[in-house]
C-alpha cells in the first residue's frame, strides 16, 4: 500500500494555504488553522474531531480560501447556504479523496463554526519561527523566500496525514496529531536544518527531548498524554499510522521546495494564457486588444 500519485495535485494545493492570507487574519490560513487547531484541543475537543474537521476545511479552502463560514453567514447566507458553498468547494477538488474519507469528511462542513478558543504560547512561537529551508552537512545553507513557519509546514503535514491516511488504514487522529506536536522543541530552538543540528552532535538528542518536554508540560493533562502519544510514532515507519506521518512530511517538504521552483520559473504567458489572467466576459475583446496593442501579450 502506498499513497496515489492522483492525490498530489490536490496537496499541491492544499499546500498553498501556507502562502494564502486575508484581511482580518493573522499570518497565513494555515497557521490560522495550526492556532484553531490546538486552542479546540486545549478547550477539550477530541483529536479526531479536530483532525477531520480541519481537514475538511483545508480541502474547502483550496478554492475557497479565506472565504469561510463566518464571513459567508456575516454577508447574509443562511447557514444552509453557507453549507453549500463549502461543499461546493469540497466537491470541486474531492475526487481523488478515498470515499469513505470524503463523506466524513464533507458531514463535518455541515458543522457550526467551533467556538473560538485562546492557543497555548507555544504555537505563536513556532509561528514565528521559521523553516531552515534545505541544509546539508559540509554545504551552505540554500536560501529561499519567503521562509515558511513551523505552524505552516506542522498545519499541513497534520492535513496530508489525513488524506493519506486510507493508503494505510490508519487512523486519523494519531498522524495527525503527530503532525501539530512533531516540531514543539523548535518553540524554543531556532531551526538550523539537518546541517546544523548536526553540529550538536550528541547533545541533539537530549536538547530536543528536554525542550519537547518543556512544551509539553504547559498542555493540560489529557492533552499531554495523547500528543506522548502520538509522538511515539515518530522514529520509525513500522504502523499505518507512522507510515501516513511520514508520507506526510516528506510530501510537505518536497512540495514545499516545488513551489519555489515554479515560482522561480512562472512567466507572464502562464498568467495570462493559462490562468486566463483577463477573464470571458463582455471587456475581453476590449481588455486583450488593449495589451495587444501596448505590446503586453502577443
Amino acid at each position: 500500500m502506498s499513497v496515489d500519485a492522483a492525490l498530489i495535485p490536490l496537496l499541491r494545493e492544499i499546500n498553498d494555504l501556507k502562502r494564502v492570507r486575508a484581511a482580518g487574519i493573522d499570518g497565513t490560513l494555515a497557521a490560522r488553522a495550526f492556532r484553531r487547531s490546538w486552542g479546540r484541543l486545549v478547550a477539550g475537543d477530541s483529536p479526531v474531531t479536530v483532525a477531520l474537521r480541519e481537514t475538511a476545511l483545508a480541502v474547502a479552502g483550496c478554492r475557497l480560501g479565506g472565504i469561510d463560514r463566518t464571513m459567508l453567514t456575516r454577508a447574509g447566507l443562511s447557514d444552509g447556504e453557507a453549507t453549500e458553498v463549502l461543499q461546493s468547494a469540497f466537491d470541486a477538488v474531492a475526487e481523488p479523496l478515498d470515499p469513505l474519507l470524503a463523506a466524513a469528511l464533507r458531514d463535518h462542513l455541515s458543522e457550526p463554526e467551533p467556538a473560538a478558543a485562546e492557543a497555548p504560547a507555544f504555537v505563536h512561537d513556532l509561528e514565528r519561527q521559521p523553516r531552515a529551508g534545505a541544509t546539508r552537512p559540509g554545504h551552505p545553507r540554500l536560501i529561499l523566500e519567503p521562509p515558511e513557519s513551523h505552524a505552516d509546514h506542522c498545519m499541513i503535514v497534520a492535513v496530508y496525514a489525513v488524506l493519506v491516511g486510507p493508503a494505510y488504514r490508519a487512523d486519523p487522529a494519531v498522524p495527525f496529531l503527530a503532525g501539530l506536536a512533531h516540531h514543539f522543541h523548535n518553540a524554543v530552538m531556532p531551526d538550523s536544518g539537518f546541517a546544523g543540528e548536526m553540529l550538536l552532535g550528541r547533545h541533539l538528542e537530549p536538547v530536543m527531548a528536554r525542550l519537547t518536554e518543556e512544551i509539553i508540560a504547559t498542555l493540560p493533562d489529557h492533552l499531554a498524554r495523547a500528543c506522548r502519544e502520538a509522538r511515539t510514532i515518530l522514529p520509525d515507519a513500522e504502523t499505518p499510522e507512522a507510515k501516513a506521518f511520514h508520507s506526510a512530511d516528506v510530501i510537505d517538504r518536497v512540495l514545499q521546495m516545488d513551489q519555489y521552483a515554479r515560482v522561480a520559473s512562472f512567466e507572464l504567458r502562464h498568467a495570462v494564457e493559462e490562468m486566463e489572467l483577463v477573464h470571458a466576459g463582455p471587456l475581453q475583446d476590449f481588455q486583450t486588444g488593449l495589451l495587444r496593442t501596448v505590446g503586453l501579450i502577443r
